[in-house]
């Protein structure tokens, strides 16, 4: 799969706008923990490029992402692209689908949501903003380092990269409390590797509700209208 990935970057232009964003990353003079790449696929041409991969991406979209890490990463190590780079770890995919199939599997119901929404895997979803909440920043990406001074990963590594994951809370990627795996000392967050991105949190309501507040009589007696909340990255 990670040779059919190759092909359709090449294939898709998405491997010259991925060359394009690591200039911008080596030409830069901040440092960074984590290198986060935007790579927008489109479900149909990989799924007639490789069956296998296609369904990968549009069921299993956080292990597809790492397919397309790999690949990155050898890309980079091979055309020497960023010469800061060390890990695979420091590399951040996020896929951006151009669309989803036409099914109804692939739409996310407001109204019957969360019922049979367990899998973590791309949805459409239509509705109503009733509010949203002001741009405010979250972390992507952090290094850590072990505080003891004798340990090899006190300085200089790149051993414990946090990223962030789709669907992970703020304290999933810095909090207080890991220990280094060598020596078990606490670690602590090198603050100036630490890299931000802009989330936003948007209530959003099935457009059903347009029918409620109209006086529409429906042939159910009780129903209920509840908010989505959905974050914005």
């Amino acid at each position: 799969m990670r040779e059919i990935a190759l092909v359709y970057l090449d294939r898709s232009g998405g491997l010259q706008k991925f060359v394009h964003d690591c200039k911008k990353y080596n030409d830069s003079k901040q440092s960074y923990a984590v290198y986060r790449f935007i790579i927008s696929i489109n479900p149909s041409d990989i799924a007639e490029l490789d069956a296998t991969l296609g369904n990968y991406i549009l069921h299993k979209p956080i292990q597809a992402a790492q397919i397309f890490q790999s690949v990155c990463f050898v890309a980079i190590k091979t055309l020497s692209l960023i010469e800061q780079l060390q890990t695979e770890a420091q590399i951040s995919i996020l896929l951006k689908p151009t669309h989803l199939p036409p099914l109804s599997s692939y739409v996310l119901s407001l109204s019957a949501f969360p019922f049979h929404y367990t899998s973590q895997r791309f949805y459409t979803s239509e509705g109503i903003a009733i509010a949203m909440g002001t741009v405010t920043k979250y972390t992507q990406g952090a290094r850590f380092l072990c505080t003891e001074e004798t340990c090899p990963f006190s300085e200089g590594r790149y051993r414990y990269i946090r990223v962030h994951m789709p669907g992970a809370t703020e304290s999933a990627t810095v909090r207080n409390d890991f220990v280094c795996s060598l020596c078990s000392s606490p670690l602590q967050e090198d603050m100036k590797f630490r890299v931000l991105g802009d989330k936003q949190i948007v209530e959003m309501i099935d457009a059903k509700v347009l029918n409620a507040l109209k006086g529409f009589s429906s042939d159910k007696s009780h129903f209920r209208i509840q908010t989505l909340t959905v974050f914005l990255r």
